[in-house]
């Protein structure tokens, strides 16, 4: 009885440690909108290296989000967002 209830315990305790909290709140950051106002920042920067690969990461952000990939979309897209950033 003692056995079957510590391999509960710790079946949780790793299903809770993969499962983080936020995990709701990453989707949230993946949306039509952030990725528009993320192309027109990238818009308004001058042409360079950042520029690039800002494009390049709100690309990948287009294409994990059309895949369902919400986690990799939201990544991605706040890459896109601090190379816009960055100077």
């Amino acid at each position: 009885m003692l056995n079957k209830l510590l391999v509960a315990a710790a079946m949780a305790a790793v299903a809770y440690a993969t499962c983080p909290a936020n995990a709701a709140k990453v989707s949230a950051g993946c949306s039509g909108g952030n990725l528009t106002k993320a192309e027109s920042q990238i818009e308004a920067m001058a042409d360079g290296e950042g520029k690039m690969v800002a494009q390049k990461e709100v690309a990948a952000a287009q294409e994990a989000m059309l895949n369902g990939k919400m986690g990799a979309c939201a990544a991605h897209l706040g890459k896109a967002m601090q190379a816009s950033t960055a100077k």
